[in-house]
């Protein structure tokens, strides 16, 4: 009924056919007209129409039904059909109705105008009583003899009520009399579709459990939406997995232009199916439920504190998590990344620790500051590098020490100045190597050593040389591209109305169609 189809059935000797029709052009007919003879008395050889009596009622005049896809958001799906033959009745009589149960205009066009055949199919209706053995419905006939002219024409037999007397056939000696047989009906005019009342389509009660299925050997199957595919526990038929249902869509928490969460449902979990408006057609995944076999991340109800976000390594060893632990002096922050952390600050970055941080990098640590460094320590700060150590400075390096600066090493130290080397002590200044030295205070300079050698030859001591390396550099984050803009489009409102301009910009912002056209340029 929903697709505009009837049926009726063609009696025959030998054979009986079914037939399926959406026109009443389709439908057989007979092949005799019948004639109209409402003062007949006696015996007419000729089966005829003894009552006939039209009537014409006020019915729907305009039918408008809506529709929504996920896949083309901004499009209104609106289909609208208008009544014919109104025979002078107001065209305001409309009716609405939402959701249509389509997903493309050329089903919303059909799905409209079978609704409103239905609604006003009754609006021209017959009915009368006849002799005519042969009227059945879903059967024509052409009227004849009618003192209105208008009638006689071609009617469409849409109910037949037969009845028929035959008493002899009786086994009681009173039963005498003439055999008989007169029929009721109803019809409407020939050249108009008869509509079946629609049967209300069969709903969802509530939610189900279901199990997200795949192909063997996947972990997690999906389409370009998001959208998995998932078995009932109902289903008594051994399909391959990825035929188990249709896909379907996944309800997340939030849902934005390319932006918000996504975390598809993997093979094997558990989720609960909805239906939109009870629909069996539209199930939509709204929530997942552990169960036996499916455990929580954390035992309980020992870790009922916790509120957990993990996932696990597809393919592989491993998880990634964002705990949070709310019991009272133990709350805590937890994160764990299975393989590598990037985090891209766009702007400032402001960290405060009020007791112990503690940093291991169990590899390299490459940091690189392209602006300045200020580093403050209100306490001691202790350095240990178990191997070399370079700090290039290529500018100037200001050191200040409020009380003792020690230097020691193990083997040599080397300063090598390109112009001049200035040492400046207030008080005293020693140089002391071999058991030999120089001192120099307020007192004067006193040269100490077995041997004083003054412009007696020699050379100076050389050091090693600077080998110091230069630092590298770290790895670079790059940012995420978005979008890019689209140019603003400009619609003369004179050829539009506001609702149709507001459709057209909602569809350029977010790239859907808006037409089949549209639709099948982007496929």
């Amino acid at each position: 009924a929903e697709e505009g189809m009837v049926y009726s059935f063609i009696h025959e000797a030998g054979k009986h056919t079914l037939v399926f029709s959406d026109s009443s052009a389709l439908l057989p007919s007979l092949a005799e007209p019948v004639p109209y003879n409402a003062l007949s008395g006696g015996v007419y050889e000729t089966p005829y129409i003894s009552h006939f009596r039209y009537q014409s009622e006020a019915r729907v005049a305009e039918v408008e039904l809506k529709d929504y896809s996920f896949k083309k958001p901004a499009y209104s799906f609106s289909q609208s059909a208008q009544g014919a033959e109104l025979d002078y009745q107001q065209p305001t009589y409309s009716h609405f109705d939402a959701p249509g149960r389509y997903k493309d205009d050329q089903n919303g066009t059909a799905f409209t105008r079978t609704r409103l055949s239905y609604l006003r199919r009754d609006a021209q209706l017959a009915d009368g009583k006849s002799n005519e053995f042969l009227i059945r419905a879903g059967y024509k006939f052409t009227l004849s003899d009618h003192l209105n002219r208008t009638f006689n024409r071609d009617w469409l037999l849409v109910r037949v009520s037969h009845h028929g007397e035959q008493p002899q056939a009786l086994e009681e000696e009173s039963g005498h009399g003439a055999t008989t047989y007169k029929n009721e009906w109803q019809a409407i005019p020939g050249h108009i579709n008869w509509q079946a009342t629609p049967e209300t389509k069969p709903t969802v009660d509530g939610p189900m459990i279901a199990t997200v299925v795949g192909p063997e050997g996947e972990e997690i199957f999906c389409d370009e939406h998001g959208r998995v595919k998932v078995y009932f526990h109902w289903d008594r038929y051994e399909n391959t997995p990825e035929h188990r249902s249709c896909w379907v869509r996944v309800s997340q928490g939030w849902a934005g232009n390319q932006y918000g969460m996504m975390a598809i449902p993997r093979i094997g979990h558990e989720v609960i199916v909805s239906f939109l408006n009870g629909d069996p057609d539209q199930p939509i995944i709204t929530g997942r439920t552990y169960h036996a076999t499916n455990t929580p991340p954390y035992s309980l109800p020992e870790n009922k504190t916790k509120t957990v976000l993990r996932s696990e390594t597809h393919q592989g060893e491993g998880f990634n998590e964002l705990s949070f632990e709310d019991q009272a002096d133990k709350e805590q922050i937890y994160l764990h990344a299975q393989k590598d952390f990037d985090s891209l600050v766009l702007n400032d970055m402001t960290t405060h620790v009020k007791h112990d941080q503690h940093t291991t990098v169990d590899n390299d640590q490459f940091t690189q500051i392209k602006n300045n460094h200020h580093l403050t320590v209100d306490g001691e700060s202790r350095t240990l590098v178990k191997q070399d150590a370079t700090s290039i400075v290529e500018g100037s390096l200001h050191q200040k020490v409020g009380a003792l600066h020690a230097i020691q090493s193990g083997d040599e130290i080397h300063i090598k100045v390109g112009n001049k080397v200035v040492i400046d002590a207030g008080s005293e200044t020693t140089l002391n190597a071999g058991g030999s030295f120089v001192k120099i205070d307020a007192s004067g300079v006193s040269l100490v050593g077995p041997k004083i050698n003054l412009n007696s030859g020699g050379s100076p001591g050389s050091g090693s040389g600077y080998r110091g390396q230069q630092a590298a550099l770290p790895n670079g984050l790059e940012l995420q591209q978005a979008p890019e803009e689209m140019e603003p489009i400009v619609i003369e409102s004179s050829l539009v109305t506001e609702q149709q301009r507001n459709t057209i910009l909602e569809a350029a912002r977010k790239g859907s169609p808006i037409c089949r056209a549209c639709e099948d340029a982007q496929s």
